[in-house]
């Protein structure tokens, strides 16, 4: 089945770049674009895709705001915040308006493809790198469950739970983790669900906030 994609920029040519790099691969179907944040939210509900590339500033309601909007009428909604620089704080806006991370617009088409399909399947695209300089700069503002909850809800964690928190906030993949720990893709899945509703965290971009913000990389 193929990943439905949409495009929210307000360039052309990038559009139809983004557009032609999806299009060429056998998984993946562009189902939409839009030039405008309102424009998108308005095609995101008539749509329904799987996967919304979303650019940042954009006239008449920014990238941001339409992510937002997007994802709280929808919350499996999975978006990737488009920027162009990647300590962009208008793109760490984008985490707590419910993206599943952010990507460069000048990123390889290899790593953009490897986005979307790892989003697709409800993975996060968060480095390490800039997970760090996130904390460090927005650190109290992003997006997680309070100090006094998480503590406790850490030391109700397994051990092998902890172990896989703690490959999530290193940035590894389903695939890696299991690789990494011995264990199957499935059961690896099955923990990080257990991890997120344990802690009671929306999705994997939280997991790898918290998991740096408590220590655990």
């Amino acid at each position: 089945m193929s990943i439905r994609v949409m495009i929210v920029d307000d360039q052309d040519l990038l559009r139809m770049g983004l557009a032609m790099v999806l299009a060429a691969e056998s998984d993946m179907v562009v189902v939409g674009e839009a030039a405008d944040g309102e424009t998108a939210v308005e095609r995101a509900m008539a749509l329904q895709p799987d996967v919304i590339l979303m650019d940042v500033r954009m006239p008449a309601l920014d990238g941001i705001e339409a992510t937002r909007r997007i994802v709280a009428d929808r919350q499996d909604a999975r978006v990737i915040i488009l920027t162009t620089f990647d300590l962009d704080e208008y793109a760490f806006g984008g985490l707590n308006a419910g993206a599943s991370g952010f990507l460069l617009k000048d990123a390889p088409p290899a790593e953009l493809l490897a986005a979307v399909r790892a989003v697709a399947t409800g993975e996060a695209i968060v480095s390490p790198r800039i997970t760090r300089r996130m904390l460090d700069l927005y650190g109290g503002k992003l997006p997680v469950a309070g100090s006094e909850a998480t503590s406790a809800q850490l030391a109700a964690l397994t051990q092998r739970e902890r172990q896989v928190l703690v490959a999530v906030g290193e940035g590894l993949s389903n695939p890696e983790i299991a690789s990494r720990l011995f264990l199957s893709e499935s059961t690896v899945k099955t923990h990080v669900g257990r991890i997120l509703s344990k802690l009671d965290l929306r999705d994997r971009v939280q997991a790898v906030i918290l998991a740096h913000r408590e220590g655990l990389v």
